[in-house]
C-alpha cells in the first residue's frame, strides 16, 4: 500500500485511497502471512477462490469489513475482510457463490461481521438459485466476541438448513476446522476434505483428559476418519488445488438449483466391455460393477464415498450426456450384501440427487442384509428403513437394472417396483426371489434344487409385472438411455404437507 496520504478532496485522490483499501484487502495482515502459508505448501484463502473459479470471473463482496469489537484489544487488530474472503463467479460459464475462511486472520474463527458476510452470501445465492461452494479453515467461534458468535453461528446453521435441496452446497475443508465450526459441513450436500485438515467439533486435549485415551486432531478428525469411518466426507485429495478442482467436477454434473433440469453435455461412447459375456457362470463368483458402470455410462463415472461402506456404491455420472445418479451394489465386497452403513450411504445420496433433479439408476446384485449380531445392534432396521424412505419418497425418474441376485430385503430396497421405480429391467442371468434355495427350501420343506430352478431367475418376476423386460447385457446402456428420456417427461404431484419424518 503507498506510504503517501492520498487528498481525500479530489477525484483523484479518493480513487488512490479506495486503491488502497482494495490492496489491503488482498494482504490483510501481510504479505509475511502469505509466504509462510505457502511455505506450509498451502494456498491462502482468495487462492482457493480464484483455484476454484473460471480466471478473472471472481467478484469480490465486502472486501473492506472489518469487525467491530473493542473488548480484549481487538480495537488494535482490524483486519480488511474480517477473516472470511466471499463473493461469486463462474464455473464453467455457470454461476456459483462461494466463501473462504482465513486462517491468518484471527485462525478463521467466527464472528459478527464475518457470520454476517456469509449469511449474505446465502441470501445471495438461494435468491438467484445458484450453487454455493463453502471453503473451511476455521477455529469455531470468535472467543472475543463472546456468545454473540455462539448466535451468529445458529444463524448460519439455519442459513444453510433453509438452502438445504434449493441450491446445491458444496464443502471443501481445506484446513484445521473445529468447535461449532465443524457442525456446518454434514449440511452441505457433499463434503471434499484435504488430507492434512482436521475436522472436530471437541478440543482433542479435552477428549484425551476426559477419556485417558491420547487424542489427536489427526486421529479424531483426520480426512481418514471422515473419509472411511464416519462416512461424513465423500471425496479427499492431498493438496488444495486438486480439493477445489473436485468442486469443479462436482458442480459440473449438478443443475444450478432444484427447478433447474439436469445437465446434458456431450455424448461420448460407452466402454468396450462385452455386458453378454460378462456375468461369470458361477452365481457365487465376485466382480466389479464399476466395469459394468463403466460400460454403460459415457466413462465419467465420479464415486463418491468410495472409502465408507464400499459394498455399496454411489456417483455422478452421464448417460448419453446426460447427468444421472447411480447406486449399485458391489459384488466384490460382501458378496454385494447391504449393511447398516451401506443403506445410510445410499438413503443419503438418493435424497441428493432427487433434490436437485439428477435421476436415478441401481445396479442391484445382493443377496440380502449382512446377517450379524453387530449389525442388528447398529441400528439396521432403521438404517434399512431410511433406505426405503428415501427411495420411495423420490420424484425423479428412476431406472433399474438387476444384474443377478436381488433376494428378499435387497430386491425391495434396491429399487423395486412397487417401491417407486419407473422402469426395471432385468438381465437373463438375474435371481429375483424371496429367499435364495437354502432358505426357501428350508422353511417350504422342498427341494433346494427344486426350488432355485422354478424361482430364482427373472422371470417369475416378469410375469406379475414387477419387471418390465428382460433384457440382454448388451443392450443395457440403449435401454437406459431411451428410459432416461422419456422420463424427462415425468411429473409428480406429492400431498401437501409440511414434510414427512425419515428415520434417522
Amino acid at each position: 500500500m503507498s506510504s503517501t496520504k492520498p487528498d481525500l478532496t479530489t477525484t483523484a485522490g479518493r480513487l488512490h485511497d479506495l486503491r488502497n483499501r482494495l490492496e489491503e484487502a488482498q494482504a490483510p495482515v501481510g504479505r509475511d502471512a502469505i509466504e509462510k502459508v505457502h511455505a506450509a505448501g498451502q494456498s491462502t484463502a482468495r487462492e482457493r477462490v480464484e483455484n476454484l473459479l473460471d480466471p478473472g470471473s471472481f467478484v469480490e463482496t465486502d472486501a473492506l469489513a472489518r469487525h467491530r469489537v473493542e473488548a480484549y484489544k481487538m480495537d488494535r487488530t482490524k483486519p480488511a475482510t474480517d477473516g472470511v474472503v466471499t463473493g461469486y463467479g463462474l464455473i464453467d460459464g455457470r454461476r456459483v457463490c462461494v466463501f473462504s475462511q482465513d486462517p491468518t486472520i484471527f485462525d478463521g474463527a467466527l464472528g459478527e461481521v464475518t457470520a454476517e458476510k456469509i449469511l449474505k452470501i446465502y441470501d445471495l445465492a438461494t435468491k438467484t438459485g445458484v450453487p454455493l461452494v463453502g471453503i473451511y479453515d476455521s477455529a469455531g467461534p470468535r472467543m472475543a466476541e463472546g456468545i454473540v458468535a455462539g448466535a451468529m453461528q445458529a444463524k448460519l446453521l439455519r442459513a444453510a438448513t433453509a438452502a438445504s435441496g434449493l441450491i446445491p452446497q458444496i464443502a471443501v475443508v481445506a484446513g484445521p476446522t473445529s468447535s461449532l465450526a465443524s457442525i456446518s459441513v454434514p449440511l452441505a450436500d457433499l463434503a471434499i476434505m484435504v488430507d492434512r485438515a482436521t475436522l472436530h467439533l471437541t478440543d482433542p486435549e479435552i477428549v484425551s483428559k476426559v477419556s485417558g485415551t491420547e487424542a489427536t486432531a489427526q486421529s479424531i478428525g483426520g480426512a481418514a476418519v471422515h473419509a472411511a469411518t464416519t462416512g461424513l466426507v465423500q471425496l479427499t485429495t492431498s493438496t488444495d488445488e486438486d480439493a477445489v478442482q473436485l468442486a469443479r467436477d462436482v458442480i459440473g454434473f449438478l443443475p444450478t438449483n432444484n427447478r433447474a433440469a439436469s445437465p446434458v453435455g456431450d455424448n461420448p461412447q460407452p466402454g468396450e466391455t462385452d455386458l453378454d459375456a460378462f456375468m461369470p457362470d458361477d452365481d457365487s463368483a465376485a466382480y466389479d460393477v464399476l466395469d459394468i458402470i463403466a460400460a454403460i455410462t459415457d466413462g465419467d463415472f465420479l464415486e463418491l464415498g468410495s472409502a465408507h461402506a464400499d459394498n455399496i456404491v454411489t456417483g455422478f455420472a452421464r448417460v448419453g450426456g446426460r447427468a444421472v445418479g447411480i447406486v449399485a451394489n458391489q459384488p466384490s465386497v460382501l458378496a454385494g450384501c447391504l449393511t447398516s452403513d451401506a443403506s445410510i450411504k445410499a438413503a443419503r445420496f438418493i435424497r441428493t440427487c432427487d433434490a436437485f433433479n439428477l435421476p436415478l439408476l441401481l445396479l442391484v446384485d445382493s443377496p440380502g442384509f449382512v446377517p450379524s449380531i453387530e449389525e442388528e445392534k447398529s441400528g439396521v432396521i432403521t438404517r434399512a428403513a431410511s433406505l426405503a424412505y428415501a427411495f420411495a419418497e423420490a420424484q425423479v425418474g428412476t431406472i433399474t437394472v438387476v444384474t443377478r441376485k436381488a433376494i428378499g430385503p435387497s430386491y425391495t430396497l434396491m429399487g423395486a417396483k412397487d417401491l417407486g421405480a419407473d422402469l426395471v429391467f432385468a438381465w437373463p442371468t438375474a435371481q429375483i426371489a424371496l429367499a435364495d434355495a437354502p432358505t426357501a427350501a428350508a422353511a417350504l420343506a422342498t427341494d433346494a434344487d427344486a426350488y432355485a430352478a422354478e424361482n430364482l431367475n427373472p422371470y417369475v418376476a416378469t410375469e406379475r409385472g414387477l419387471v418390465d423386460a428382460v433384457i440382454e447385457p448388451s443392450t443395457t446402456r440403449a435401454r437406459i438411455l431411451e428410459g432416461l428420456r422419456l422420463l424427462e417427461r415425468k411429473v409428480v404431484y406429492p400431498p401437501a404437507k409440511k414434510h414427512g419424518n425419515i428415520p434417522l
